[in-house]
């Protein structure tokens, strides 16, 4: 059986973050572990309260889990402060974690940032350099490459940018354009397109924790990158497809609808 590790923070509600993450790993068959780096109070209305780990027992989380049960891929989402990113690329980096999938949380909805400048430096130089494949949205997009995203153009211009300082492949996530929800992976020099409908379903949370952590199942089970993201992003739409309706606000999706 192949293992994930995610590293992320605790959704409450379950909708996102490491809950999300092991919905996802399991509806594909997948073993899942995880290392915590902070409790949220959160429901579908909104985040009413963070609780972060210590950084030091974050590492501990992660001597625990790759001197025991080794992952064969790592999704790595909510990361909150620079002493968190220090400790999670140094442990990466000393247990030669492969298949790495880094959602860079860094924008809220309302377009707030979630990180200090110097957190998001941390994350720029220290964390983001370590994964496989990024994963931003068109505002985490933006704020990476420092330029303003309208349309498909901007995503071509933006995941360039980004490509010069960052080694590996960018996953740019147009869920935001209003007309469709098509991805732009930019790897290796060359740019492709996945396609995809828009589904119409209000209940979007835990969208970019879902379809990180499925990519990071198909890369633990030695898929493509390209045939990675392509399986996930179908998977992310079934679960959507599937019109699960929870909670007063944007409520979590199904990820089980493949199960039940």
């Amino acid at each position: 059986m192949k293992k994930i590790l995610t590293i992320a923070g605790s959704d409450c509600s379950g909708g996102a973050g490491i809950q999300a993450d092991i919905k996802t790993i399991t509806a594909h068959g997948m073993y899942a572990m995880s290392a915590i780096t902070a409790l949220t109070a959160q429901n579908t209305m909104g985040v009413s309260g963070i609780f972060e780990a210590d950084p030091a027992f974050v590492g501990q989380q992660l001597d625990s889990i790759f001197t025991d049960i080794v992952p064969d891929a790592v999704k790595i989402g909510m990361v909150s402060n620079r002493r968190i990113i220090h400790i999670i690329a140094e442990k990466l980096k000393e247990y030669k974690a492969v298949n790495i999938v880094a959602d860079p949380v860094m924008v809220a909805t309302s377009g707030s940032k979630l990180l200090s400048d110097e957190a998001i430096d941390s994350l720029l130089h220290e964390l983001l350099p370590l994964a496989s494949v990024i994963t931003p949205n068109i505002p985490e997009a933006e704020v990476l490459s420092g330029l303003a995203i309208k349309n498909k153009d901007d995503m071509i211009q933006a995941a360039e940018k980004i490509g010069t300082w960052l080694p590996n492949a960018i996953l740019v996530k147009g869920g935001h354009m209003v007309s469709d929800a098509t991805d732009l992976l930019h790897a290796e020099g060359k740019n492709r397109w996945f396609l995809s409908e828009r589904i119409d379903n209000p209940n979007t949370h835990g969208t970019g924790c879902t379809l990180s952590s499925a990519i990071a199942c198909g890369l633990a089970a030695g898929d493509s990158m390209e045939d990675s993201i392509q399986n996930a992003k179908e998977y992310l739409t079934g679960a959507l497809r599937s019109m699960l309706d929870l909670g007063r606000g944007s409520g979590p999706l199904n990820h089980m609808y493949r199960i039940i």
